[in-house]
């Protein structure tokens, strides 16, 4: 059986021509795709293949609540809306989001390491941003780019706004070739970051403040400043940035969960 990458991806409703509602289908959001496909990625470049026995790793996103018994857990958050049901027992913790999600976790008796990151900061390591500029895939270079969180989609305004229903290869590549990227998507924000881009969040209407405050303090970043709308976050520039531990986190990447191809 192979080893399920566990993700948000839930089946929503959305309204179709002259009002009427499609079927539900998955709603695609592209920051809660990015863990498969950066596994996906690793495990291709170590040359592992799905072992016989049954797994289940939670990468990327705000999804500890998902997790069951025996999980494994690399690089995933508490989300902050259900801070109550925090994450299962008896779960084989690699690497966190950051020290809030790390607290939460300890104070529920499980076993955390101080290894912080979410694991899409590793994206430009695979993909690095000079490919991207070198090929821009008839994308047209911007100053500035919004990228807001899902529930924010519909009222999102800026210079350029990307949806973040998108292609997810297609998201990043618009934020890699931007000047400036700012909204309330948390993995805007973090693929920035990656690519070593100015990015400044703009405040949620919907979600509360933890994962961000855990994402950055898990960058060195204990105190940030999020801005109340995408004009003001022009003015005040990107916050400083991201300090974290790459190899780290790249070496607690559960590859043992693997076979070794051959």
């Amino acid at each position: 059986m192979p080893v399920e990458v566990v993700h948000f991806n839930p089946l929503r409703r959305r309204p179709g021509l002259r009002g009427r509602f499609v079927p539900k289908r998955p709603l695609n959001n592209f920051g809660d795709l990015i863990g498969p496909i950066i596994v996906s990625h690793l495990i291709e470049q170590r040359a592992l293949r799905q072992p016989d026995r049954e797994h289940r790793l939670l990468a990327v996103g705000s999804i500890m609540k998902l997790s069951r018994p025996g999980d494994t857990v690399w690089g995933t958050g508490v989300n902050g809306k259900s801070m109550d049901a925090g994450a299962a027992p008896d779960i084989d913790v690699r690497a966190v989001r950051g020290p809030r999600t790390r607290e939460t976790l300890l104070g529920l008796g499980t076993d955390v390491p101080e290894v912080y990151g979410d694991p899409a900061l590793l994206w430009s390591r695979f993909w690095p941003r000079e490919d991207y500029l070198r090929d821009n895939g008839g994308h047209t270079r911007h100053e500035v780019t919004v990228v807001p969180n899902f529930h924010d989609r519909d009222k999102a305004v800026g210079p350029h706004v990307v949806d973040p229903l998108q292609d997810p290869f297609e998201v990043v590549r618009e934020i890699a070739l931007s000047d400036f990227v700012c909204g309330s998507s948390l993995h805007g924000i973090v693929i920035a970051e990656s690519f070593g881009i100015p990015a400044r969040l703009v405040k949620p209407g919907a979600e509360p403040s933890f994962k961000y405050d855990d994402y950055y303090a898990g960058t060195g970043r204990e105190v940030h400043s999020a801005a109340t709308s995408v004009d003001e976050a022009i003015r005040l520039g990107g916050e400083p940035p991201a300090v974290f531990d790459g190899d780290a986190l790249l070496a607690a990447f559960p590859e043992d969960l693997w076979d070794k191809a051959g």
